[in-house]
């Protein structure tokens, strides 16, 4: 079957996964969390990140963001993102629509939020007739595939606990930034000051299944309530509950990630090297942007199909996997090299 280059969500499990799978798919277990697998998976991220955490798992991504942000920020509130977040522009509406908030969305060429970006709605708090800002939500790594350093996370945590607000990490890819940038997920999350976190786990070699992690508890009481209404509790929760157990109980996720950020890297060096072609953003995860001319976008999606980003530029979006192979990267390349050549 061939792979592509469209999204780290179209890889298949890692075997480790998927035998860890088996290894709970035998005899009964308690259900809704209470089995083996989910407090065994609760000690992995209290020894990854501190001791004095909350742990729930979700079906999925969309249910992670929702159910997280629903259960902190009430309905007349507003969370602050960038226009480019998945929460604005990938699920559907449903963080407007199940947690009835609004979202105030700043237009970044990286789509990376910084400190000035919240300055300007931190105004008219109080005042009965506006959303009340509650809530900063980053992604890391970001839709662009950019990655916030350690610095800008905590600036961006300072300026929102100074007005009482909390910070909120879309996390989809969360490993990949953490090998982007060489830190434990300790030194990114808790000594940052983030409040909350979608910690993923699908895009980095999970059959399915999220978290949401509260490293301030003080704000998880109504969470589970929540997950409940949200249809993300599921019955048989070791199911998802082993595959975060397996995933960080050893350095899995760090050889996933850091392979998929290697052919990244690759790809947009070969990409450098075809005078037709401008990558649009730095290359710090497992994506990479590029604008191709347009003539040659239909034949290279024959090769390796990857989604257009914006039709206007003919930029498009290139994910790289945990089992992209250099032999993949090379042959679409090579491809592209032939294809300019022939239309130049």
């Amino acid at each position: 079957m061939k792979k592509t280059l469209a999204s780290d969500n179209y890889s298949g499990a890692n075997p480790e996964i998927i035998e860890a799978l088996g290894r709970v798919n035998v005899g009964h277990q308690g259900s809704y969390g209470a089995d083996d697998a989910t407090a065994g998976a609760i000690a992995v991220f209290k020894k990854l990140l501190k001791e004095d955490i909350d742990v729930y798992f979700t079906m999925n991504g969309t249910g992670a963001n929702v159910t997280a942000l629903s259960s902190v920020c009430p309905s007349y509130g507003a969370i602050i993102c960038s226009s480019v977040a998945h929460i604005n522009v990938d699920e559907c509406g449903a963080p407007e629509k199940f947690g009835g908030f609004k979202l105030l969305t700043v237009e970044k060429e990286n789509g990376k939020l910084t400190p000035d970006d919240i300055t300007p709605f931190l105004v008219n708090l109080g005042e009965q007739h506006w959303s009340q800002p509650k809530v900063v939500s980053i992604t890391q790594a970001t839709e662009y595939g950019t990655v916030y350093t350690c610095e800008e996370i905590k600036a961006i945590a300072d300026i929102a606990h100074k007005n009482n607000l909390l910070l909120h990490v879309d996390g989809a890819r969360i490993s990949n930034a953490a090998v982007s940038l060489g830190v434990s997920f300790k030194e990114m999350l808790v000594d940052t000051g983030v409040d909350f976190i979608s910690f993923g786990g699908t895009k980095n070699g999970l059959m399915f299944g999220e978290a949401v992690i509260f490293l301030n508890t003080k704000i998880s009481e109504n969470y589970k309530f929540v997950r409940k209404q949200g249809m993300q509790l599921l019955s048989k929760m070791r199911y998802i509950a082993v595959q975060f157990e397996t995933l960080f109980g050893s350095d899995l996720w760090k050889e996933n990630a850091l392979h998929a950020n290697k052919m990244a890297k690759k790809l947009a060096e070969g990409l450098g090297k075809v005078p037709e072609v401008v990558i649009t953003q730095e290359v710090q995860a497992n994506g990479v942007f590029a604008i191709l001319p347009k003539e040659v976008i239909p034949a290279m999606q024959e090769q390796s199909p990857f989604y257009v980003w914006n039709e206007q530029t003919n930029e498009v979006r290139l994910m790289c996997s945990f089992d992209t192979s250099e032999e993949e990267i090379n042959a679409f390349i090579e491809k592209l090299e032939i294809l300019t050549a022939t239309t130049a």
